[in-house]
């Protein structure tokens, strides 16, 4: 017996068992990987690098309902897609109803519709229109301009752009607007005109 046999011999067991121990040092490599990621990305990275739509819509209607079971709000679009790393909905042909707890109830339309997730305001762009019903406080009013941002939560509508109001028969014309749905009061700013329709005396 050559005085090399044992020297052999171990070897032979050290080749046997070589690619366990490559797999056990990979592995042990990847899970270390995997526990540095999130030192290495932020939180909310990868939101932040996606800037695909997650998810397309078609031909859709949503609705929200209050505690009672009372329709509160309803959008409707021909389609819209979603934006994650912007949390917005883009929606066109877009139609909105809004009805509070006074029963005041608000439509709006425009070509298209960005609706924001995280401040639940909606802004209305090409031809859009607005229109809160009649009620006791007062008469029907439409809103029309290129673009209207309309506050859900807040009931409001805000335009930066010229914008035509018609309060019953009356129309003005202002460059700004703050609208409140709640009591159909309206703040305009800018150059403002008005066409007054003549009051009707009885005979």
């Amino acid at each position: 017996m050559s005085w090399l046999d044992p020297f052999r011999r171990t070897l032979d067991r050290l080749t046997l068992y070589l690619p366990l121990i490559i797999f056990a040092f990979l592995a042990l490599g990847s899970w270390w990987l995997v526990q540095s990621m999130p030192e290495i990305l932020p939180q909310g990275m990868d939101k932040l690098l996606r800037k695909d739509p997650d998810y397309r819509l078609e031909k859709f209607t949503v609705k929200s309902f209050d505690a009672s079971g009372r329709l509160t709000r309803e959008i409707t679009g021909a389609n819209a897609t979603h934006f994650p790393a912007r949390q917005e909905l883009h929606i066109e042909e877009i139609r909105i109803y809004a009805q509070n707890e006074a029963g005041t109830q608000f439509r709006a339309q425009a070509q298209k519709g960005v609706s924001s997730e995280n401040d639940h305001r909606v802004t209305l762009m090409g031809d859009a229109q607005a229109v809160r019903k009649a009620d006791r406080t007062g008469p029907q009013i439409q809103l029309r301009g290129e673009s209207l941002t309309a506050w859900m939560d807040e009931e409001r509508v805000i335009s930066t752009l010229p914008v035509e109001i018609m309060r019953g028969k009356d129309l003005f014309n202002a460059q700004t607007m703050d609208f409140d749905i709640r009591n159909g009061q309206y703040e305009l700013k800018g150059r403002v005109r008005s066409v007054l329709a003549p009051s009707v005396g009885k005979p």
